[in-house]
């Protein structure tokens, strides 16, 4: 090969290498980090929470559940109820479902819970023809988002509001709306958005 063949296959290496090395700088700038996750979304945690607070007459603590990550987690709060009122499962309920519609607090808010829970849902106990522990909302369970209804059937679940079994929650709207027991299972507390609280109507 002669110098001028030599020169031209340098020069073209050399253009080769050039596009080769500023097509990885470029590459190199597409890849994804990890600096991008919210940080709202990891852990559901929230610091300085305070389990030991001492209580005043009427006071109880209880876990309710709120969304976050797309889950439902528990999460601590105290209420007050009259005595009159503690072994009652229609005023524990009042009590629970204003927790849930409440604002959330700042602490709540910056470790990642939301909640779907209305300010205008209102509860009451079982009307005529229904079983004793039976609730109903103002609004139609149907008519509720699908995390709603689970953060509100998980939470009733977990408390004395629950049915006698300790594993249901009897629920029905206003008026002739049907009366349903819900499970909160651990598919529903995984997935409140996808999968809608297992339920059958009560006779």
């Amino acid at each position: 090969m002669g110098r001028r063949g030599r020169l031209t296959v340098l020069a073209g290496l050399a253009g080769l290498a050039a596009v080769l090395l500023s097509g990885c700088g470029i590459r190199s700038t597409e890849v994804p980090t990890e600096f991008g996750a919210a940080p709202t979304r990891v852990g559901c945690s929230q610091s300085g929470a305070d389990g030991v607070a001492a209580r005043t007459a009427g006071e109880f603590d209880v876990q309710v559940f709120l969304v976050c990550t797309s889950q439902l987690v528990t999460v601590d709060r105290t209420v007050t109820v009259r005595r009159d009122q503690t072994s009652e499962r229609v005023g524990v309920a009042q009590e629970l479902l204003a927790q849930l519609s409440k604002p959330l607090t700042a602490a709540e808010k910056q470790a990642g819970y939301t909640t779907d829970v209305g300010l205008h849902l209102k509860v009451s106990g079982p009307r005529g023809g229904d079983p004793a522990d039976a609730l109903r909302l103002n609004t139609p369970p149907d008519d509720l988002s699908p995390y709603a209804l689970a953060q509100i059937v998980c939470t009733f679940a977990n408390s004395k509001v629950a049915t006698d079994d300790g594993a249901h929650v009897a629920l029905g709207g206003p008026g002739d709306d049907p009366l349903r027991s819900y499970e909160c299972s651990d598919a529903v507390k995984a997935r409140p958005g996808q999968l809608p609280a297992p339920a059958e109507t009560v006779s």
